[in-house]
């Protein structure tokens, strides 16, 4: 089987359970009182060399109290790993995300079928702004033309002024950039359109109003585990141990 017939194969099976599983994602877990996510946003475009940029926004009403206690660079990393674990649960299982110390690997069940390779995230937190930065190496979803770190994968998190006291707010944006998906190349625009950048497109916003919970599992890695955790959560950030759940593998320990 030839990579685009791979990569459609993962669209169609993807697009056929992608609603059933968004709806028992959202059954996981009670929203928080006090939080609120309003309707994502979605603005996709493709140039004239054909790089996709994706940009999913929406903005997320919660507690101030709550958001004093995760702007930090622990819940940063944390947010990261949660929307690994949604993409995992929103495909049933299909979808898996590998570690390594260098990298990322999302696959289709299990290695060699690695959709995406990624080179390991990029942090930025200073002032109202944080960013976690996934550069795209390559993968059966990617075009020759778009290996290498050029494209990435991001998640952007911005604190706007607070209504009321009692009320904190941030605007999130999941953004896809300078990829070349392989789809494209091998068949057309508008077959990738219609499969996988709607799945891509799906998936996220389904992310976005997950975070109506507030639900951000412990990272697997634990790069920012020193740093301070909100109220009522673990200190240390250590890593739990790897799921059939969420489909998710744990890096081998360093010795």
């Amino acid at each position: 089987m030839s990579r685009t017939q791979i990569a459609l194969s993962v669209c169609a099976a993807l697009g056929a359970i992608g609603g059933l599983a968004a709806l028992r994602a959202h059954r996981r877990r009670p929203p928080v009182v006090g939080a609120a996510v309003a309707e994502p946003t979605d603005e996709t475009s493709v140039d004239q060399r054909g790089a996709v940029r994706s940009v999913q926004a929406a903005e997320v009403t919660l507690p101030a109290d709550a958001l004093a206690g995760m702007w930090n660079a622990l819940h940063l990393e944390r947010l990261a790993r949660a929307y690994w674990r949604y993409l995992s649960r929103v495909t049933l299982g299909l979808i898996r995300v590998v570690y390594t110390e260098s990298e990322r690997f999302v696959v289709l069940l299990t290695r060699p079928f690695v959709l995406l390779r990624f080179q390991a995230p990029e942090y930025e937190l200073e002032g109202d702004r944080g960013v976690v930065r996934w550069r795209i190496e390559r993968g059966v979803l990617v075009s020759k033309r778009g290996r290498g770190g050029d494209g990435y994968l991001e998640i952007d998190v911005r604190r706007l002024p607070e209504p009321r006291p009692e009320v904190g707010r941030v605007r999130i944006e999941v953004e896809v950039a300078n990829f070349y998906p392989a789809i494209a190349s091998a068949l057309s625009r508008w077959v990738y359109t219609r499969t996988q950048s709607r799945i891509h497109v799906l998936v996220t916003h389904g992310f976005l109003r997950s975070l109506v919970r507030l639900d951000l599992p412990l990272s697997r890695v634990g790069r920012y585990a020193a740093a301070p955790a909100g109220p009522g959560e673990r200190q240390d950030g250590a890593p739990a141990a790897a799921t059939a759940q969420d489909g998710e593998r744990a890096p081998t320990p360093r010795r």
